[in-house]
């Protein structure tokens, strides 16, 4: 099977599900990453800059030993060294202030934080910031020392050795990033492909396979016990797929069927029409029981005919052509009405319900035949009264047929819009309300049995219409 010339196929691997999956899985395994990179890297240079603090804080105690808080330039030079730091203050809640500075002098501030008044969305806009700035900022840094969170410790420090270290863990966080998002996304991959894909697969290859060669039963495919949507959807396809057969099927026995009356109707009217010649003759016998036998005879005959013309007209007509206009639903049940007069001119079973005022949008020709088709099979079950009634919608118009029949049996409701299926009375068709919901469907309306017992049957029509009444 082909559209356009193009045979139907699977996508090819790269541009399948399958692949989608599998990079979409490692693009949010990455997106999640990074959200979790963001406050992590946060924490690691608040981490950093409280070790700073902690270092600075037992650095300046050295000023306690002596008796002045003073030492010589050489051990401050390398306390400040080994603090990274150009100065040091300590303010402590008993009053001692500690102050070391570097000798050659502390540069320009660049920032300041303090740690103590930092929140999480601070700390990790400063990350960006620092990893943002390639050039050495001096930074100054505040906040309670680690040692002992009652002292406050003040510290001058460049900011180039934490963002070294920075960059050097984010390193480490992408490359375990990379590895659990391949990990993970190929542990993901796998399952959904054992648990979804690969069953879509089998759905897809069985729709492809149905459209090559829908009558194939050999190729239908085999449901799973699951008990998910994806089980549902298999069986729910095995179903379709059965019931489209089957319909396939009664379509191509219907064109058989349509095909072989058509080769034999011409044949068959012939035989018939002799048969109808000979018939006459035999109703003007003289003997009353051959008349008798000739009028059942003509009956027989004439519904033999009847029988073969409406079986050929079902089986090659196709979708009808409509030709819509505005027309007296009144004056059309009156036409309806005078069809299915006794031959001695007697009052039909047809009643009219209608006011001449209400007009219908329809098919005039192809209305009269489902009223008409409706009425006609009232009368043959044995309805002495058959009633039309209308009813205007604000888009719609509803037609109710009722008559005071014995009632339709339980077998012929089931089949009752089938052709050859749903006839209501013994030697039928059972076209004439398959045709008749065709012809309301080409209206785009609807024909349903309302109700149907021992006082009567009632069908309801349902035509849309756009004109004001």
């Amino acid at each position: 099977m082909s559209i356009n010339g193009t045979r139907l196929q699977l996508p090819p691997p790269y541009r399948s599900l399958s692949a989608r999956l599998l990079v979409l899985t490692i693009a949010f395994v990455m997106l999640g990453e990074v959200l979790i990179y963001a406050p992590s890297a946060a924490r690691f240079r608040y981490e950093f800059l409280q070790e700073r603090l902690s270092t600075a804080h037992v650095a300046v105690l050295a000023l306690l030993a002596t008796p002045n808080n003073m030492v010589s330039d050489s051990l401050q030079a390398e306390l400040l060294q080994r603090a990274s730091a150009y100065a040091i203050a300590l303010r402590r809640p008993d009053g001692v202030k500690l102050l070391m500075r570097s000798r050659q002098g502390v540069p320009m501030v660049d920032a300041s934080y303090d740690l103590g008044q930092r929140g999480l969305l601070d700390l990790i806009g400063d990350v960006f910031v620092t990893l943002g700035h390639p050039a050495n900022r001096v930074l100054r840094i505040v906040g309670p020392s680690p040692k002992a969170p009652d002292s406050l410790v003040e510290t001058v420090i460049d900011e180039a050795p934490m963002r070294s270290a920075l960059l050097a863990y984010s390193e480490r966080v992408l490359g375990l990033s990379v590895i659990i998002s391949l990990v993970a996304a190929t542990l993901v991959y796998l399952t959904l492909q054992w648990m979804m894909i690969r069953p879509m697969r089998r759905l897809t290859a069985a729709m492809v396979a149905f459209r090559d060669d829908p009558e194939d039963s050999a190729r239908s495919l085999k449901p799973s016990r699951r008990r998910d949507e994806i089980g549902v959807a298999e069986r729910e396809l095995v179903a379709m797929q059965a019931g489209l057969r089957a319909a396939l099927g009664q379509k191509a026995r219907l064109a058989a069927l349509g095909g072989a009356v058509t080769r034999i109707n011409h044949d068959l009217r012939n035989i018939l029409a002799t048969a109808s010649i000979v018939t006459d003759r035999l109703a003007t016998s003289e003997d009353p029981q051959v008349r008798r036998n000739a009028q059942a005879l003509l009956a027989a005959i004439d519904r033999a005919a009847q029988l073969c013309t409406t079986t050929l007209d079902f089986t090659r007509e196709g979708p009808p052509t409509l030709t819509p206009s505005n027309f007296s639903l009144a004056d059309l049940i009156g036409e309806v009405g005078l069809a299915l007069q006794a031959p001695d001119g007697a009052e039909g079973p047809v009643r009219c319900a209608v006011p001449k005022s209400l007009a219908v949008e329809a098919d005039r020709a192809q209305l009269f035949r489902i009223l008409a088709n409706l009425a006609q099979n009232a009368a043959q079950a044995g309805a002495a009264r058959i009633e039309i009634s209308a009813r205007r919608e604000p888009a719609a118009l509803r037609i109710r047929v009722a008559d005071d029949g014995p009632g339709l049996a339980s077998r012929a409701r089931e089949s009752l819009f089938q052709p050859f299926a749903g006839s209501t009375r013994p030697g039928g068709t059972g076209l004439g309300l398959a045709i008749v919901r065709e012809l309301v469907r080409a209206h785009g309306g609807e024909i349903r049995l309302e109700s149907s017992g021992a006082q009567g049957t009632v069908f309801v029509i349902e035509l849309p219409q756009h004109a004001a009444p």
